[in-house]
C-alpha cells in the first residue's frame, strides 16, 4: 500500500478530506446563494434566466460541476466511513454517559443532519437541475434573446407547501451541520490559534445563520407573496 493510499484510508487522512471537501462546499454555497437572490430582482425572472443560462452553458462552469460532484462524493462518503468506523470502535456506550457536557447537539449528530441535508439535495436537484439539464425546456425571448425560462419552474414549485416546508427543514439542518462542521473543519487542519479560533468560532457562528437563512428566505418569500397573501 503507497504512503497516500495508507494515509487517506487512516482516521486522520480521512478527516482531513472531510474537512477540505467541506470548507470547498461552503464556498459552493456562497456562490450558489449569490447566484440564487437573482430571483428576487422582481423583473419577471428575467435575471435569473440569463444567470441559469450563463451557468448551463459556460464551460468553465461545466467544468466546476464535475468537481463539486466529486467533492460531494468524497465529502458524504468519507463522513459515513468515519462514523461506522466511530461506532465499531465503541459499539457499546458507557453505563454513565453525558455527553451534553462536553459537546453541543450538532456535533452529536452530524450523521443524522447529513442524512436529511442528502435526502433534501437528492430531492432538490431531481426538481430543478434534473429539469434544467433533462427537461423539456419552455423558451421565452429576454432581451432578443431566447432563454429556457426555470424561474417559472422555480416559483412553482415554491408555491407547494410540502416542497417549502422541506426546502425549509434542509436548510436548518445545513445550519446545524455548518455550525459544528465550519470550525471543526479549521481545527482538523491544525488552524488553531488562542487568538484566531475565537474569530473563526464566530464567523462560523455567522455563516451557519446567514447562509441558510438566505436560501430559506426563497420559497417563504414566494410563498407567502404568492399563495397566502
Amino acid at each position: 500500500m503507497s504512503w497516500f493510499s495508507k494515509t487517506f484510508s487512516s482516521s486522520i487522512g480521512r478527516k482531513l478530506l472531510v474537512a477540505v471537501t467541506g470548507l470547498f462546499l461552503c464556498s459552493f454555497l456562497v456562490v450558489h446563494l449569490v447566484g440564487n437572490l437573482q430571483l428576487f430582482k422582481g423583473d419577471g425572472g428575467a435575471s435569473f434566466n440569463i444567470y441559469s443560462h450563463f451557468m448551463a452553458t459556460n464551460p468553465l462552469i461545466r467544468t466546476m460541476e464535475i468537481v463539486l460532484v466529486l467533492g460531494f462524493v468524497f465529502h458524504i462518503y468519507e463522513a459515513l466511513v468515519l462514523t461506522r468506523r466511530n461506532k465499531s470502535v465503541r459499539p457499546v456506550q458507557y453505563a454513565y454517559n453525558r455527553p451534553q457536557d462536553n459537546s453541543n447537539w450538532s456535533s452529536r449528530n452530524m450523521g443524522l443532519l447529513g442524512t436529511v441535508i442528502l435526502v433534501f439535495l437528492i430531492i432538490h436537484l431531481y426538481n430543478f437541475f434534473w429539469r434544467a439539464r433533462f427537461g423539456e425546456p419552455n423558451m421565452i425571448p429576454i432581451e432578443g434573446t431566447d432563454y429556457d425560462d426555470l424561474y417559472s419552474v422555480v416559483v412553482q414549485s415554491f408555491h407547494l407547501w410540502w416542497y417549502v416546508l422541506i426546502y425549509v427543514l434542509g436548510q436548518i439542518a445545513l445550519g446545524y451541520h455548518l455550525y459544528h462542521g465550519f470550525s471543526s473543519a479549521f481545527h482538523t487542519l491544525g488552524l488553531n490559534h488562542k487568538k484566531y479560533t475565537p474569530a473563526i468560532q464566530k464567523f462560523g457562528a455567522f455563516f451557519s445563520i446567514v447562509v441558510p437563512a438566505g436560501f430559506a428566505a426563497m420559497p417563504l418569500y414566494f410563498f407567502i407573496k404568492d399563495v397566502v397573501l
